[in-house]
């Protein structure tokens, strides 16, 4: 197929390497945390919310003309939906490449960071499935999804890196959960059983809250911005234009 993008392959690479950085920055900055600041919580939580917003605003200006830097399935999953009302955005099965890519990045990620610091790979007991915790999820995915869909339809992609970074950090904060906000990151997270880890038992209930939570940004967005389906491909940076097989 002849597309103004890059070829799937590079763009399923450029989510994977993003996405598991993505997962190292989270888990490997938790595991600092937690050496250095082992008898403080909130403490922790600064350092592990600072470095997740610094890494993920210069990944996203890293992989974003690549793949629109997405790393997050319910991202992919609603450009996808958009694409389909406005002949744009990703086909059926570059969602399902996407996803893949996402889901084994978050996964590798997790297992570096583990190995950075020397604390051993191993499923996490860290329950988090509480109803705050799910409720915490479904208010940051809306958030995200409104945020990022939003900037795409008013042509302030450019601010998609400061502005994605910062709602992320705040997230961390305002929600009960630390706004995973992100299948692929939820499941990689359980691969430490560290600060960031969730606990298997969790994983599908925070999953189904980033759906729920994907599915009202998704309403808020065709609401507030009717012409956002036309901007399906400029999420989350514009991607680069260059005519390629794929």
């Amino acid at each position: 197929m002849t597309s103004q993008h890059p070829p799937l392959w590079r763009r399923a690479l450029a989510e994977l390497l993003g996405t598991s950085l993505l997962v190292m920055i989270v888990v490997g900055s938790g595991i600092a945390a937690q050496q250095l600041s082992p008898n403080d919580v909130g403490l922790q939580l600064l350092q592990n919310s600072t470095a997740t917003v610094l890494g993920l605003t210069v990944l996203i200006l890293v992989f974003g003309p690549v793949s629109g830097a997405h790393f997050n399935p319910v991202v992919s999953l609603v450009d996808f939906v958009l694409g389909r009302r406005g002949g744009a955005g990703l086909a059926l099965p570059e969602l399902g490449t996407y996803t893949v890519a996402q889901i084994v990045g978050a996964i590798s990620g997790s297992v570096v960071a583990n190995a950075m610091f020397e604390v051993g790979t191993s499923v996490s007991v860290k329950d988090r499935a509480s109803t705050g915790h799910l409720l915490g999820e479904v208010v940051a995915t809306t958030g995200l999804i409104l945020l990022i869909f939003a900037l795409a339809a008013t042509k302030r992609g450019v601010l998609a890196a400061p502005a994605v970074g910062a709602y992320i950090g705040a997230a961390y904060w305002f929600t009960s959960s630390t706004s995973f906000a992100n299948p692929a990151v939820t499941v990689g997270r359980i691969f430490s059983d560290t600060f960031a880890g969730i606990a298997p038992a969790s994983v599908p209930g925070f999953v189904l809250a980033q759906l729920v939570g994907a599915a009202a940004g998704l309403g808020l967005l065709v609401i507030l911005f009717p012409s956002a389906d036309r901007a399906a491909d400029d999420v989350v940076l514009p991607r680069s234009s260059e005519t390629t097989s794929s």
